[in-house]
């Protein structure tokens, strides 16, 4: 399977730019510290919201549910080989955040 990996900073909340697809996206990631987990979302180019407050869980299309033509044609996913994410999981390399093109 051919996948993108996207770098996740090792920050409770940040914007990076990404190309999937041969466009550009803003991806954001946040952690929950209340609730103990991870969330993603996905902008435009222009910092339109396009997906958000995706909760991050392991081994699980995370895309799947979302119906919009404006994402890219393929997965989000996590892979790892953990029950369930940590705040440093991304940072420490046990777990990837990836998207797999259609």
């Amino acid at each position: 399977m051919n996948y993108i990996i996207i770098e996740v900073p090792d920050m409770n909340d940040s914007v990076s730019r990404v190309v999937l697809n041969g466009r550009q996206y803003q991806i954001r990631f946040t952690w929950n510290d209340t609730g103990g987990f991870w969330t993603f979302g996905l902008l435009d180019a222009l910092g339109n919201p396009l997906l958000v407050g995706i909760r991050i869980v392991p081994r699980f299309p995370l895309n799947l549910f979302c119906e919009t033509y404006d994402i890219p044609s393929g997965m989000f996913a996590v892979m790892t080989e953990q029950e369930r994410i940590g705040r440093s999981d991304f940072a420490e390399g046990k777990a990837q955040f990836v998207f797999a093109p259609a």
